[in-house]
């Protein structure tokens, strides 16, 4: 019998220089996350410091438009940015390209200050797979303490409404968080309303020794609004009415203001309350409109059929035309009808003359300063309230003609000494026991055993057996 000897395959690049290659891809990829360090400390202070409030309705917004990322990915790279601010640990991890940005990206979502030591160890021992499942075990932990916490809370909701001695009614009751702040905004609501907004007249009428112009205490406040929400309450028979009128804003402008911003004239709530011209135009702009006619001393004489600014058939016509929010950078779903030229200065409800706008920038063009118009060919110019165009689409940034070696010098000359090692795990191969590393990491867990990050994957932590028995970590 003959035996034949297995074939080798040459390689075809010697090993030495694949390893070269692979130390070159690690020591690149450390210095883009020591990069990436830089980039969110810039992304923080831009966002903190409302350098995107030029339009746009978040730094995510600005992001997206300015440097072109998905806007997924650029509110993620936000809430990084805003959350190593309070983690210096893992911002210096990251800077010296030590984690990635990809473990630092998982650990924000569960890192505290005061936990923020034991999030770096899981991020230096483990891979980034490893990090990813600690983290949603983790959530899930603080999940379930959150249901308990909320299950309590809503079982020991009560209200106790009684008596006293000397005839006052007592009111003593915990309510939920969400219905708590209702309640308190309710009653700030009815505050106002009783107080501040009759303020001026009552001080007006008050005589010197008038008791009734004595301020009443801010809990004497409170107790007065709470009956005012009581009466509402009982007047409207605790019925909110339909749903086309509940979310109805009616707003009273004369034409004349309606047309120029500068004339007198009334531009007001139903309430009463006083708002400007350019926010009369804003709402006048998409909504039904109701037109009466007044003679010299103000009685209406004639009202008008209630129509729509904007026709069913031409409204289709623009959402299919404009499939979203026509400000650059924005394309939002939710949107109004903008007249480029308003109806009220004999602009035409007409294709031409209609753009779509979200509510955040169809205010910035109304009441922000913003502008836009119409060129010839069609589109939309868009120019900040300086007369600053705002295009598009930014103009393309410049990059250097050797990126990665400007890169390299300009960490060589922050001192940063980044090499093949630098970002690589601890790990040495074991299998992870998620269950064991949330039980020694998490504070909410029932195992009262010292949190041993640093052993999170190594074999010291397993527990040896007599011979024949088995090995295994810790549960």
């Amino acid at each position: 019998m003959q035996m034949q000897s297995p074939t080798v395959l040459a390689t075809p690049h010697p090993a030495s220089e694949l390893d070269r290659l692979g130390d070159e891809i690690a020591e690149l990829s450390a210095h883009l996350d020591a990069a990436t360090a830089r980039l969110l400390e810039l992304i923080r202070q831009f966002d903190a410091r409302g350098g995107w409030n030029t339009g746009f309705s978040s730094c995510a917004a600005w992001l997206s438009w300015r440097v072109g990322l998905d806007l997924g990915a650029a509110r993620e790279r936000v809430r990084v940015a805003r959350a190593l601010e309070t983690l210096p640990l893992l911002a210096q991890a990251l800077a010296c390209g030590e984690l990635s940005y990809a473990k630092v990206r998982a650990l924000t979502r569960v890192a505290t200050p005061e936990t923020e030591a034991r999030r770096l160890g899981v991020g230096r021992a483990g891979t980034a797979a490893h990090v990813e499942r600690i983290v949603r075990g983790w959530r899930c932990v603080d999940r379930r303490a959150e249901a308990r916490e909320a299950k309590r809370r809503h079982a020991t909701r009560a209200l106790h409404v009684y008596q006293g001695e000397d005839g006052m009614v007592v009111l003593k009751g915990r309510l939920e968080p969400e219905v708590g702040a209702l309640l308190m905004q309710a009653l700030a609501a009815a505050r106002e309303s009783l107080y501040q907004r009759a303020r001026p007249r009552a001080t007006f009428n008050a005589g010197a020794g008038d008791v009734s112009a004595e301020t009443p205490s801010v809990s004497q406040q409170r107790a007065d609004a709470l009956a005012l929400l009581a009466e509402t309450a009982l007047h409207h028979g605790l019925d909110p009415g339909t749903p086309g009128e509940r979310y109805q804003v009616v707003v009273h402008v004369d034409a004349e203001v309606l047309a120029n911003p500068e004339q007198p004239g009334q531009s007001v709530l139903e309430g009463g309350t006083h708002v400007s011209a350019e926010t009369s135009q804003r709402l006048a702009c998409d909504a039904s409109r109701v037109v009466m006619r007044h003679d010299g001393d103000g009685r209406v004489v004639e009202i008008g059929a209630r129509t729509r600014t904007i026709p069913s058939a031409l409204r289709r016509a623009l959402h299919h035309r404009d499939q979203g929010c026509r400000f650059p950078g924005c394309g939002g779903r939710f949107t109004q009808g903008h007249h480029l030229r308003h109806w009220a200065q004999g602009g035409p409800t007409t294709l031409s003359n209609l753009a779509l706008l979200c509510r955040r920038h169809h205010r910035a063009v109304h009441e922000e300063g913003y502008q836009v118009a119409c060129l010839p060919d069609g589109a939309l110019q868009f120019r900040r309230p300086d007369g600053r165009p705002l295009p598009e689409v930014p103009a393309p940034d410049v990059a250097p003609g050797d990126p990665v070696k400007a890169l390299r010098e300009s960490h060589d000359a922050q001192g940063l000494r980044v090499n093949a090692r630098t970002g690589c795990a601890t790990w040495l191969g074991e299998r992870l026991n998620v269950t064991w590393a949330i039980d020694v990491l998490h504070p909410l867990a029932v195992s009262a055993r010292p949190c041993l990050a640093e052993t999170l994957t190594q074999s010291s932590a397993r527990v040896s057996t007599p011979a024949g028995g088995s090995s295994k970590g810790p549960s």
